[in-house]
Order: C-alpha cells, then sequence, then structure tokens
C-alpha cells in the first residue's frame, strides 16, 4: 500500500511540515557539516560587514545561527512554522529573530547589509513573477551598498537524452528519489518513494529551475547591480562545467 503525503496534511507550512521538519537535519546531513556550512558563513559574515543578515528561507537555522554565532544580527523569514519551531529549540535559536511568512513578499523592520537564499530555495518559488517578487523584496531590505547572495543549482539539462524527462538521484532497495522536468515551462518536481516495513510512502515538492543568466535580469529588474559570481562559497571561478553556483548582487550605494 502506498500512502501519498504532503501539504494536504498542515496548509500552513506548505510542502515543510512537521513531517518533513522532523526529518530535514538528518536527510540534508551532508549540508550541516563543517565543510559546507562554515565557507558559506565566512563569506556571508564577511558581506555583512557588521551590519544586519536576512536569511529568506531561514528554516531550521543551518546558516543562521552559525552566522549569529559569529556576532552577526541575524534575522529570517520561513513560512514553515515546523521548520522555525526546530530551530528555535536549538542552542542559541533564541538569538535569530524570525518573521513567519512567504518571502517574496513578507517585510521585516529595518535594513540589513546583506540577504541571501541558499541550498536550491530560490527554487521553491514556483513561477517566474514570484522569482522577480523575491529580488525586488531583498532590494527593498537591503541598505544602499548591501548585497544580495544566492545559491543555487546549475539546471541539469545535459542528463536529459531526447525525450526522456525523468532524472533518479537516489536508487536503493526501499528509497527512490527521482526529478522530473518540463523544459518548455522549467518546472520541476523532486519525488521520493520510500518502503518502510511493507508500506510505501510518495511525497512530491514542486520547483522551478532557474538559470544564472535569468537571476541577472530578475537582479536588473530589482535595481541591483553584479557583485560577484563563483562556483561555491570559497570563491571558486564559475565555468561552464559548474554544477551550482553562488551569486551576489548589490544595492547602489548612491
Amino acid at each position: 500500500m502506498f500512502t501519498q503525503y504532503g501539504p494536504a496534511m498542515d496548509e500552513t507550512d506548505g510542502y515543510f511540515g512537521e513531517r518533513v521538519a522532523a526529518a530535514y537535519d538528518r536527510s540534508s546531513a551532508e549540508m550541516f557539516a563543517p565543510g559546507a556550512v562554515d565557507p558559506a558563513v565566512d563569506l556571508l559574515a564577511e558581506l555583512a560587514g557588521g551590519g544586519r543578515a536576512l536569511e529568506f528561507g531561514v528554516g531550521t537555522g543551518r546558516l543562521a545561527l552559525p552566522l549569529a554565532g559569529r556576532g552577526v544580527e541575524v534575522h529570517g523569514i520561513d513560512l514553515s512554522r515546523a521548520m522555525v519551531a526546530r530551530l528555535r529549540a536549538k542552542p542559541g535559536g533564541e538569538a535569530v529573530g524570525v518573521t513567519i511568512g512567504d518571502f517574496a513578499t513578507t517585510r521585516v523592520a529595518g535594513t540589513f547589509s546583506v540577504v541571501y537564499l541558499v541550498f536550491n530555495t530560490i527554487m521553491n518559488l514556483t513561477t517566474q513573477a514570484a522569482q522577480v517578487a523575491a529580488f525586488r523584496n531583498a532590494a527593498a531590505h537591503l541598505a544602499p551598498g548591501g548585497t544580495f547572495a544566492v545559491e543555487v543549482l546549475v539546471p541539469e539539462l545535459r542528463r536529459l537524452p531526447a525525450g526522456q524527462t525523468v532524472v533518479p538521484f537516489h536508487v536503493s532497495p526501499t528509497r527512490w528519489a527521482f526529478d522530473i522536468y518540463d523544459v518548455a515551462t522549467q518546472a520541476t518536481s523532486s519525488n521520493y518513494v520510500e518502503v518502510v516495513d511493507g508500506r510505501g510512502e510518495y511525497r512530491s515538492i514542486p520547483f522551478r529551475y532557474v538559470w544564472p543568466s535569468e537571476l541577472d535580469l530578475m537582479a536588473q529588474l530589482a535595481g541591483l547591480r553584479p557583485y560577484g559570481r563563483w562556483e561555491g562559497w570559497t570563491r571558486e571561478p564559475f565555468t561552464s562545467e559548474s554544477t551550482r553556483h553562488v551569486s551576489v548582487w548589490e544595492k547602489p550605494a548612491a
């Protein structure tokens, strides 16, 4: 027997309700390792430059907590109360202010030296209009001279032969995970099938993939200008073979 679960179980938290939040840190354990966290925090602290930082999609605090531990004042926006509850339960969780809402439109008081959106979370916004709105929201929160940093994958369309729309990324005797692409609309979804004690469960999360050049245009529409683009947080060169990028745009000081 298969059970499908997802946002219908908790419309308030969307696709990241209690069930997903409870397993999130464990299922993304490699992203919580020091090798993944420390370089990101180093660059974000540098961009903050002694000012405030705002994280779009703060989640369970993977970067917000260590960044706050560096002495940076951090605020976050997130739609999922379940994810934020995990952040609050962690040591130092009380130091990170959080506003519940959609980061494409939710406003927070004051201005920030850096706004950041990491781990492919820009793709959680499933329309181009919503992604453009997120850039405009970031720009509205930035002080003059402030920066907006986005970490996101490069769409893996090279892995799609003609006529193929599905790319598996995990296969085991009890768990299968695969992405489905619609190249015409840039819509994609990550899909998970897991069998526990003879019972199968299926979960699907929609995304919209976005190209680096498209992000640059979104930044331009928001009044931001290019600051830097690298393959990763340690400023490795971004090339045609890169599978992800960290891109930063700046709000003009004038």
